[in-house]
C-alpha cells in the first residue's frame, strides 16, 4: 500500500518575522532609532504625498513621522501578525499582507517609498527585484529612503537567526543606476544605520 505523501508547510514569505512578531512589535513601540532621519526625508516630500511603506513592520515610531504629516499611506509587509499591527495602529493606512519582492504596490504610483531596515534581510536578486520595482512605481521627483550597511557583508540577524546580506554601498549604488534612479546622499544614523537617498528624475 503506498502511503500517502506528508502535508508540506507553506513556506514562511517572511523571512522568519511571523514566528518573532509579538517580541518585534513590544520592542518596536520603544525604539527612536532613526526618527529624525526619517523625518527630514519627510519633509522634503510635497504636503499630500503619497507614500509606500516598505516591510511596514507593527508601524513603529518611522511610521508615526509619515503618518503625523497626512500622507497617503500605504504599506507592505509579509507578516500577518506585523501587517495586522500596523493596520490596527494606522486605521487610514492601505495595508497588504505580501512580500515586497512579490508585492503588487497596490497599483499605484508614489512620492515617496521608506525601506527602512528592510532590504538586507532579503535574498540579493529579491533585494535587486525590489529596487527596480521600486522605481517603476516613482513618479518623476520621487524619493526612494532605504537603509543597509555601507560595506558588503554577511550576517544573522538578531531577531530571527536568518542571514541578513549588505550589497555595500558599491553595489547599492549600481543597482540604483540601473534602475533609473539618482543617488544623491548617504548618511548615518545615531544607531549607526547606513542610508541611501535617491530620486527619480
Amino acid at each position: 500500500m503506498t502511503r500517502s505523501a506528508e502535508p508540506q508547510e507553506p513556506p514562511d514569505r517572511s523571512h522568519g518575522w511571523e514566528a518573532v512578531a509579538p517580541a518585534f512589535i513590544r520592542h518596536s513601540r520603544r525604539s527612536t532609532t532613526g526618527v529624525a532621519r526619517v523625518r527630514a526625508w519627510a519633509e522634503k516630500l510635497p504636503p499630500s504625498a503619497s507614500v509606500l511603506d516598505l516591510g511596514c513592520g507593527p508601524g513603529g515610531p518611522r511610521s508615526e513621522i509619515l503618518h503625523g504629516r497626512g500622507f497617503g499611506l500605504y504599506a507592505v509587509d509579509a507578516s500577518p501578525s506585523l501587517a495586522k499591527a500596523y493596520r490596527a495602529r494606522f486605521p487610514s493606512a492601505r495595508v497588504a499582507c505580501e512580500p515586497a519582492e512579490d508585492s503588487l504596490f497596490f497599483g499605484e504610483m508614489f512620492d515617496g517609498v521608506l525601506a527602512w531596515g528592510l532590504m538586507f534581510l532579503l535574498p540579493e536578486d529579491p533585494q535587486r527585484v525590489v529596487i527596480r520595482r521600486v522605481a517603476d512605481v516613482l513618479r518623476p521627483g520621487g524619493s526612494l529612503l532605504f537603509t543597509a550597511p555601507e560595506r558588503r557583508c554577511r550576517w544573522d540577524d538578531l531577531s530571527t537567526g536568518r542571514p541578513s546580506i549588505s550589497l555595500g554601498a558599491d553595489g547599492y549604488r549600481k543597482i540604483l543606476t540601473d534602475a533609473g534612479l539618482s543617488l544623491h546622499a548617504e548618511y548615518d544614523d545615531e544607531g549607526e544605520n547606513h542610508y541611501y537617498e535617491a530620486s527619480k528624475p
